[in-house]
């Protein structure tokens, strides 16, 4: 008998449910495994940022579901960042936080819905590199070579 109890409760999440009480919220937000953005100025790459986004779902997002579509929207970050770099012209070491979040939500509503993602948050940046890159203040354009 103590075997089928233990068994319940391994089932049941091991917390008995109160009578009324409503259901605790789950799956409120999904995170994004870091994923790098290349910095490119002129044209050249000079580093890289790794950041890591979170999704806050709406209280009608089924969020295993959100977790499946996770490596898209991961994908869709890289391919973004890599046709428009989310460069920061005055730190090199930053990716520009507002575009990052703008392209997340365009992307969401392709993978999992309108209305299923609340907002997006960049709740880390790691940059490669800290030193040996250029100045922002420095950067010029390159003349333009004229044969």
């Amino acid at each position: 008998m103590a075997k089928w109890i233990i068994a319940a409760a391994l089932i049941l999440g091991g917390q008995p449910a109160l009578a009324g009480e409503p259901p605790p919220d789950k799956d409120l937000t999904v995170q994004l495994a870091p994923v790098a953005l290349p910095v490119v100025v002129d044209g050249q790459l000079i580093n890289y940022v790794f950041v890591t986004v979170k999704l806050n779902l709406a209280p009608t997002a089924d969020g295993a579901f959100v977790r499946t579509k996770e490596p898209f929207f991961r994908d869709a970050l890289v391919r973004a960042g890599h046709r428009a770099p989310f460069t920061v012209a005055t730190d090199y070491t930053r990716v520009d936080e507002k575009r990052i979040r703008a392209e997340v939500m365009s992307d969401a509503t392709a993978f999992v819905g309108r209305g299923k993602i609340k907002s997006v948050e960049i709740i880390k940046q790691v940059s490669q590199h800290h030193s040996d890159l250029p100045s922002p203040h420095s950067a010029t354009r390159r003349p333009e070579l004229i044969p």
